[in-house]
């Protein structure tokens, strides 16, 4: 690695060379597979890695080779016909959403890879609509072409049907299933076969004529292939129009610029397991995703004027960069993986994190290969890598030129739905317990951590099951902190669904200076998802707006305790709109209590109820197992939403309240004798019915004071009930 490290270091590309690109996709659709192939091909490395055998270069994390799974965002360097490459490959597993989220936001062009046997998957869905949010660039990768089921044109169909997009042939495969070979180069009408018998590895392909019994095929797509292009380019629909010959290098310039407006998607079909199909791939990156310089300019906000600027990705112009990524690293502590977007930046400058209004110092600046590091001097617009040294910048910050300040849309992240108690098995794990869980929820902005004041528990919460037993796993191994954890709870929310006021009012004299603090309340229901919104209705000086903010500390403290059975409130918007106060003795926490009180008795009036989050469930069985899982579903509260037949296998898709499918994997596993598989992720909070809503608030002590669960931990444990 050293010498080829000096390589990378001394190759300098302009900027129209660099492509910015992440590997997404379904949970097992091949990404890692892939990633490892276009590394060997590239010269990265000299060994192609294995997932079975945990050896990718990739999946560098011992859970990660543990489960087989990607778990976080790996970054990349590399080079392909003189082009650098900058490759994220992300996790296809939900409850790793926040890595696909913040990779997506400082990408330029992604490549989402598909199984062929099954096709467009959930999360191959939810991942393409992400990237529709920040208008990527795709290109689709049809993987496992050797697998038993693959079929090619069922899955160009549901790209169309279930993404909404008009997809392009470029690399057709030639046969399927163990007589996959090779593939169809569609712009050249060239046949790419791989021999495995003359070169496992399959770095090398013959180009050859294209198989008599696919040639009729390969020209109905490269007639498809023009038309759709010359759709998409005014130039070239003339030339159409008039029957003139479109030369190679003019489709591939109407390709590119069609891909680039998120117009067209071209689509390649291998099978990266054998070695085939990659290069095509490759080169579709080069010549039709974007370079830093394709994408619009990059919007933000000057916190000195409130206004809207832009910055164009110039090496030459002002520094601004994005921070989306913290890690801790056992050898080089806490990196800040940065996208610049404009400007450059210098090992050991100084640079200005206008999130936080404060300066700090960029050490060593590191171009990352997994958890390898090749250390620079500088880095330009266009490039992500990653800094040592800065200390407060979190995910989201923006960092830039202290005198041209900006601030640039930070990521958003969905809210954890699942939660549980922890607490350190012996006295010495306390200290680094909280040590460990803050550096984690550094790291993961889905990953919370809150202390219950009731019980003394310290709760986390995440996106499931699977992401919480990793961050326990996680504490274990890289921080060595043993833990003991309660049993997974639901996160279970309130709401008000009818309009209501209440008076808040704390009146105290104790000798001297007393608290005085009173205010009316008017809270209404919003829409779900909405969140919180506070506004201030007071007009002249009933109360001054020096204690505005603090009635809203007041109501949100409320909110976070919760009425009905001590769980957060949300989606109520707050309006203070009368009260009083009195010169001498009111106080920002005279206020603070007094809208605390107010918004209670509101709430109290405003016909409470309970949210639970629904899990969009899709289970992918044998047809002769489908009853009974069907039944299951339907004893745990499911609605199911439709069927689908793949060949011998049955596709059930359903809406499932989380609280019913604790376990789920071993409950499916043992029903359909461990032939059947499962995928879930979030789908929205609904109302939980009133009879289960009872038993909620029973088990809960009927808490109307608030509080937070007893996150059922088993008896005995005293440790983690109410201390003294």
């Amino acid at each position: 690695m050293a010498e080829k490290s000096e390589i990378v270091k001394k190759r300098k590309v302009p900027i129209e060379k660099v492509r910015n690109i992440g590997i997404i996709a379904h949970i097992d659709a091949g990404k890692t597979t892939t990633t490892e192939r276009v590394l060997y091909y590239t010269g990265k490395t000299y060994k192609i890695g294995d997932i079975d055998e945990g050896t990718t270069q990739m999946d560098w994390m011992e859970q990660e080779k543990e489960r087989g799974i990607t778990i976080m965002s790996a970054a990349t360097t590399t080079f392909w016909n003189n082009h650098r490459i900058n490759i994220i490959d992300t996790p296809g597993h939900i409850d790793f959403t926040a890595e696909v989220e913040r990779s997506l936001r400082v990408l330029d062009g992604g490549v989402v890879v598909f199984d062929a046997e099954e096709g467009v998957q959930s999360q191959s869905e939810k991942v393409w609509h992400q990237a529709d949010g920040y208008q990527v660039p795709r290109l689709c990768f049809i993987n496992k072409m050797d697998k038993l089921g693959a079929d090619f044109e069922r899955t160009i169909k549901m790209i169309k049907d279930r993404l909404g997009v008009k997809p392009i042939i470029l690399a057709m495969p030639i046969g399927s299933e163990k007589d996959f070979v090779g593939v169809v180069d569609i712009l050249n009408q060239k046949a790419l076969i791989w021999d495995e018998k003359k070169d496992p590895k399959g770095g090398k392909f013959e180009t050859k004529e294209i198989p008599t019994d696919v040639i009729k095929q390969a020209k109905k797509y490269r007639e498809e292939l023009i038309e759709r292009v010359a759709e998409a380019d005014e130039a070239l629909a003339e030339k159409f129009l008039r029957s003139e010959e479109i030369s190679v290098e003019e489709l591939k310039a109407g390709i590119r610029k069609a891909t680039i407006a998120n117009q067209l998607v071209p689509i390649y079909a291998g099978a990266s397991l054998r070695n085939k199909g990659v290069q095509p791939l490759l080169d579709g990156v080069v010549d039709f995703l974007p370079n830093p310089l394709d994408v619009p300019a990059i919007k933000g906000i000057n916190p000195k004027t409130n206004k809207e600027e832009t910055r164009p990705c110039d090496a030459k112009g002002p520094f601004a960069a994005l921070a989306f990524k913290i890690q801790t690293d056992p050898h080089v502590g806490r990196l800040t993986y940065i996208r610049i977007y404009s400007g450059k930046l210098d090992a050991g400058e100084e640079v200005y994190n206008s999130s936080q209004g404060r300066s700090e110092r960029a050490g060593r600046l590191l171009l990352m290969h997994a958890n390898n590091r090749e250390q620079i001097d500088s880095a330009e617009a266009g490039e992500i890598i990653a800094v040592v040294g800065l200390k407060e910048a979190t995910t989201g910050e923006t960092l830039c030129d202290k005198d041209k300040p900006i601030i640039l849309e930070a990521i958003t992240f969905p809210e954890p739905v699942i939660s549980l108690a922890i607490e350190p098995k012996t006295r010495a794990d306390q200290e680094k317990l909280g040590t460990a869980l803050n550096r984690l929820s550094e790291e993961d902005p889905t990953f919370q951590i809150k202390s219950d004041r009731e019980t003394g528990q310290t709760i986390i919460s995440g996106m499931g099951e699977l992401h919480l037993e990793i961050i326990v796993d996680r504490m274990k191994r890289e921080f060595n902190v043993e833990a003991n954890t309660g049993r997974p709870q639901v996160a279970y929310k309130e709401t008000i669904s009818k309009i209501a006021k209440g008076e808040g009012k704390y009146i105290r004299q104790s000798g001297g200076r007393g608290q005085y603090g009173h205010c009316f309340l008017r809270v209404e229901p919003l829409g779900r998802g909405e969140g919180f919104k506070f506004t201030n209705e007071i007009r002249g000086t009933a109360i001054p707006s020096v204690y505005i903010p603090a009635i809203e500390k007041g109501v949100k403290e409320a909110m976070e305790k919760g009425i009905l059975a001590g769980y957060p409130i949300t989606d109520v918007a707050v309006a203070v709109y009368n009260g009083s106060y009195h010169e001498v003795d009111s106080s920002d926490v005279a206020f603070k209590i007094a809208g605390s009180a107010g918004f209670q008795e509101a709430a109290k009036q405003a016909s409470l109820v309970l949210l639970e989050p629904i899990m969009k469930l899709e289970v992918t069985t044998p047809e002769e197992f489908m009853g009974d899982v069907i039944g299951d579903l339907s004893s745990k509260r499911a609605q199911v939403q439709g069927t689908e037949a793949r060949g011998q296998i049955r596709v059930i898709t359903a809406l499932v309240p989380l609280a019913e499918v604790p376990g789920y994997a071993t409950t499916l596993r043992s029903m359909t004798q461990g032939r059947a598989n499962f995928y879930m992720e979030f789908s929205h909070y609904q109302e939980v019915p009133v009879n289960i809503t009872e038993k909620i608030i029973s088990t809960k002590g009927g808490s109307a004071s608030g509080g937070e669960a007893k996150q059922g931990l088993p008896a005995g444990r005293q440790g983690l009930q109410k201390r003294k």
